[in-house]
């Protein structure tokens, strides 16, 4: 895909209040967009390790942050604003979806200037940090929070909810505190279980999904060390997803010049109203909204399995847009299941990856390096190698004599 720039973003967010709400990853969501907005730069790695700082890129810290004690407990603050004559981006960090902060940030869109876009994501915290038996407690959490949305907003104001990215198998990071690291390990798998309940319940209340976990799946190389984070490349095209959203929710044509990776044939989807082809209705057979109030009917989805309602709460089923698939304590069986979905990476039919796959967005060689060429690829036996094949290292010739170069 391409990426936006800062006069396409500048002209396509002049005049708008734009709200991002949610955890370490939303802020630098919300750099990103504050950088955009200024400038023609990538965050530097400061930046997106920054928190609570008095000030980023002309923006200022209204509450929390450094103006209070610094800590990584789930009381912690930071509101963050920038403003320019014809923009202004407002960031809330929060650590529940719905608590009594939350309903404080709520009654600020009640009473002052409404958003025009509000970005918002909350899960790896709620799911870790308060309860262990997280499901039924995040359920109501999302009913609560998407019904009160809904009744403080007006009409005409875009809510983009973001699924929570892909998660590494091994984890630490602030909210990954000494007394819930026994979960690090099953914490990936709870943020799938934990995007296919929230994404199913923000698109039956009209809102759009932005699913993150989904277009950043085949992209890891860009998450950071810690395996929570992600760098600049990787928000530059979060930025971007956004901005093409945006633009045709408000049926503004936004051509992309900048080239940021070149994308493969499987990652153009079919465009679904009101959502953009880069954006995030399931297609797959996972995501069913058929029984559900409010559904456009465009997902399908196959049985459960027989135990699928055993452990079904009757109180969540009396709510509005809730059915019997949302109110279980487990996923159906195919939201897993990769066996009967048609594949969405197709190997290289040169018989080896293509450099530009292989190493991100925009790689490109070192200068001292010859031009890549297709190897034969011959079985051989685990005695004959000489060295250990690395194959993100730059090439050192005293290894290529024989066998030629390799990445």
């Amino acid at each position: 895909m391409k990426c936006v720039s800062h006069q396409q973003l500048s002209k396509l967010f002049h005049n708008k209040f734009i709200v991002v709400v949610g955890d370490s990853i939303q802020r630098s969501v919300y750099k990103d967009l504050v950088l955009l907005l200024q400038k023609e730069k990538y965050l530097s790695f400061k930046q997106l390790k920054s928190k609570g700082e008095m000030s980023f890129e002309q923006d200022c810290l209204i509450e929390g942050g450094c103006l209070n004690r610094m800590h990584n407990g789930t009381e912690y603050r930071e509101v963050r604003q920038y403003q320019s004559a014809h923009h202004l981006v407002r960031f809330y960090f929060v650590t529940r979806i719905y608590s009594p902060y939350m309903r404080s940030i709520l009654n600020d869109f009640r009473h002052s200037l409404k958003p025009d876009l509000v970005i918002v994501n909350s899960c790896v915290w709620d799911i870790s940090r308060y309860d262990s038996r997280w499901v039924h407690t995040y359920k109501e959490n999302l009913l609560s929070f998407f019904d009160e949305l809904r009744d403080v907003l007006p009409e005409d104001s875009l809510v983009i909810w973001n699924l929570t990215m892909p998660l590494g198998e091994r984890i630490r990071g602030g909210f990954l505190v000494p007394e819930i690291e026994h979960k690090a390990a099953q914490l990936r798998y709870d943020v799938v279980e934990a995007n296919f309940y929230s994404g199913t319940l923000a698109d039956c209340y009209k809102m759009d999904v932005l699913d993150l976990h989904f277009h950043f799946r085949f992209s890891l190389q860009h998450r950071t060390r810690d395996g929570v984070h992600w760098n600049a490349l990787a928000h530059r095209r979060i930025t971007t997803l956004l901005s093409q959203h945006a633009a045709q929710a408000w049926g503004v044509i936004l051509p992309l010049n900048t080239s940021l990776w070149e994308p493969s044939s499987s990652s153009r989807r079919q465009p679904v109203r009101s959502l953009p082809d880069v954006l995030v209705r399931h297609q797959t057979t996972f995501l069913s909204c058929d029984g559900l109030a409010g559904s456009t009917g465009t997902c399908q989805v196959a049985p459960p399995p027989a135990n699928f309602f055993s452990n079904m709460d009757e109180n969540l089923l009396s709510r509005p847009y809730c059915n019997r698939d949302f109110c279980s304590d487990s996923v159906p069986s195919s939201f897993l299941s990769f066996e009967n979905q048609s594949p969405t990476f197709q190997p290289s039919t040169a018989g080896a990856l293509r450099l530009q796959d292989r190493h991100g967005f925009h790689y490109r060689p070192p200068q001292n390096s010859r031009p890549y060429k297709p190897l034969q690829l011959l079985m051989r036996s685990r005695h004959t190698r000489q060295h250990h094949y690395t194959p993100y290292t730059h090439p050192r010739s005293s290894h290529h004599s024989r066998y030629g170069p390799h990445y």
